[in-house]
């Protein structure tokens, strides 16, 4: 019997009915009963104890008429004290317990009331371990005057410093007063308009409901500088303008975004760019990305990751994944966009040869990830959700998104796209409910050009299909003719045509190098192109695999100088994982007890585990 394309989906496993609502399996709160709709937060930033401390007042939609508890998400918080305020606008004390801790998910704070309290006030604060929070002294920043001090609250960090409904299953607006030492500047993801003065006194409102993940904030030897009339970086003095000349090109990438998928929702989009610390290439809190300084590389060839930041604006931010395990839906789509926004500003060349580097290290980390874990929509089964983070989610979901444009064509599957985004603007969503907008939207719409057996296989089935889209660039097919030639032999080094290649050619250059390559082949490329010097991370990250795993000796003394100069984990984990696995453990244990005090939290218990 054939079944309706919805039907042979439930048969397949793709989609049930009961799964189009988000489950979260990483959160306390009990949303089925009461909602948090905004939270102020009034909080002191105290360098000395390396904590927050303050309240966070929750407003709260009761949906369950019995019910008179809230329960919220914690991690390594001191709560002192809990009042609600009553119908008539009293305030009252509450009951509350903080239960054990639990690895993964914290400690579950339940307040239990009298009466449903339309506001509950929360006095607490976080403590130096806090997951979500990294805090540096002077001597560890720019300008060496000032501490500074950031979050990351993705995945399930929000909760480290703030008692929160800590799922992006629930969309929260909130405001927030700031105290800092006079002479640093505080910034949040929110209008930073209250930030513009230096006073230590800083007051924020973000109007777009966001989830919890997005709330963030930053505070130190901050200036502001505006790149067009709807952006502008804050950094540290030092690296201010080389940040303005780097990402002048943001407000271009906003405006051809604009016109390929709908109007730019969150007014302005600022730049906070952070310490080297920093363990992500950039957090797309919205209006305020926090960017990696590892990307200032002086000649724009690092700015796809603005691109990418931006583009969560549409895709993550507006349109966001209701669980950690639909986090495909967040990342694959962002990459897809991101790729584009490429095109448009940077050219069609370019892209691809960005495609194309993607795709290799998918490849690559396929080989490395259980099976299971290479499904678009991954099953955690209580994991933390940060393991939810490979390549999987983004260039698998990328891939995905890319076979459907060619199969589809690209008008037809922009304006998909465009009406995804505008159909589900502030929303959460899960993918089963993406599915299903998918095959009402797209595939029934254009029958017979791709089933729905066909996107069960991109999406639930390990790996990639067999017919998945292989991008390839003319640039690095002459690329690979001559380094072919040159360890043929006939070719040296010097005599490669190098001086026009740009950063994306250099990578899948190193990239392709043998991993057995000769001593000699070694000592010739470093002597005629200085390679173990790059001042461009990623050219120096790939070198310094290829060399580590060669036992090519000469990288070292730099080698220790990048791994105690940023705290990136994509270029310094893989790093640390290929020193112990060829017989360097006890060098690069030295290191890294050097540089894990400068590193952010995330990063320190990415390594930890390795060396345990």
């Amino acid at each position: 019997m054939k079944l309706k394309p919805l039907a042979l989906a439930l048969a397949l496993g793709g989609v049930s009915l009961h799964s189009l609502a988000a489950s979260d399996e990483h959160t306390y709160a009990n949303l089925d009963d009461v909602v948090s709709t905004h939270l102020f937060l009034d909080l002191d930033v105290d360098f000395d104890d390396k904590q927050l401390e303050g309240f966070v007042e929750h407003s709260l939609n009761w949906k369950n008429a019995a019910a008179r508890t809230l329960v919220l998400d914690t991690r390594d918080l001191e709560v002192d004290r809990v009042i609600y305020q009553d119908t008539q606008g009293k305030w009252h004390k509450a009951k509350f317990d903080l239960a054990a801790r639990d690895d993964v998910k914290g400690s579950k704070l339940t307040i239990r009331f009298k009466q449903q309290a339309p506001k509950v006030r929360i006095y607490y604060n976080s403590l130096p371990q806090a997951s979500g929070l990294q805090w540096l002294t002077p001597e560890q920043t720019a300008s060496k005057t000032q501490p500074f001090m950031y979050s990351q609250s993705q995945a399930i960090h929000a909760r480290s410093w703030i008692p929160v409904q800590d799922t992006p299953a629930m969309r929260v607006t909130y405001s927030a007063r700031i105290e800092t030492p006079e002479n640093v500047r505080a910034v949040m993801s929110a209008d930073n308009t209250g930030a513009f003065i230096k006073d230590g006194d800083y007051f924020f409102d973000m109007p777009q409901a966001i989830p919890p993940y997005l709330i963030a904030i930053g505070a130190g030897n901050l200036e502001y500088k505006e790149m067009s009339h709807q952006t502008a970086i804050f950094a540290e003095p030092q690296i201010l303008d080389a940040s303005v000349a780097e990402f002048n090109d943001t407000q271009a990438m906003i405006d051809k975004t604009e016109v390929m998928y709908g109007e730019y929702a969150w007014g302005r989009y600022d730049l906070l760019m952070l310490p080297p610390s920093f363990p992500f290439g950039g957090m797309e809190n919205p209006r305020l990305s926090f960017i990696t300084p590892t990307v200032v590389a002086g000649d724009k060839s690092l700015v796809n990751l603005i691109a990418h930041e931006l583009a969560h604006s549409w895709s993550g931010n507006l349109v966001t994944n209701a669980t950690w395990e639909d986090l495909w839906l967040n990342e694959g789509f962002t990459s897809y966009v991101e790729n584009r926004i490429m095109e448009e500003v940077f050219g069609r060349e370019r892209a691809v040869m960005e495609q194309s580097l993607d795709a290799a290290g998918l490849d690559a980390q396929l080989k490395d990830i259980p099976a299971p874990d290479t499904r678009l929509n991954l099953k955690l089964n209580g994991r933390d959700p940060d393991d939810a983070f490979s390549s999987v989610p983004y260039t698998k979901g990328q891939l995905f998104l890319i076979y459907l444009e060619e199969k589809f064509g690209r008008d037809v599957f922009d304006e998909f796209v465009k009406g995804y985004f505008k159909a589900y603007s502030f929303q959460s969503v899960t993918t089963a409910k993406f599915e299903r907008y998918l095959e009402e939207n797209l595939i029934n719409k254009h029958p017979g050009v791709v089933s729905m057996e066909k996107v069960n296989e991109w999406i639930h089935q390990p790996g990639l299909p067999a017919d998945a889209p292989q991008p390839t660039s003319d640039v690095f097919d002459k690329v690979d003719a001559e380094t072919q030639a040159w360890l043929a032999g006939s070719k040296k080094a010097s005599e490669l045509p190098t001086a026009n290649w740009t950063v994306h050619e250099w990578l899948h250059f190193i990239n392709n190098l043998p991993r057995d390559l000769a001593g000699e082949k070694m000592v010739e490329l470093d002597t005629q192109f200085n390679l173990t010097a790059s001042t461009n991370k990623e050219v120096a990250f790939a070198w310094f695999m290829l060399a580590v795993g060669n036992g090519y000796d000469a990288i070292y003394p730099a080698l220790d100088k990048h791994l105690s100069g940023i705290g990136r984990r994509k270029l310094i984990v893989p790093l640390y994982k290929a020193l112990i696995n060829n017989n360097k453990r006890d060098w690069a244990y030295e290191v890294y007890q050097g540089a894990r005090p400068g590193y952010h939290p995330l990063a320190q218990g990415t390594i930890d585990a390795l060396f345990n």
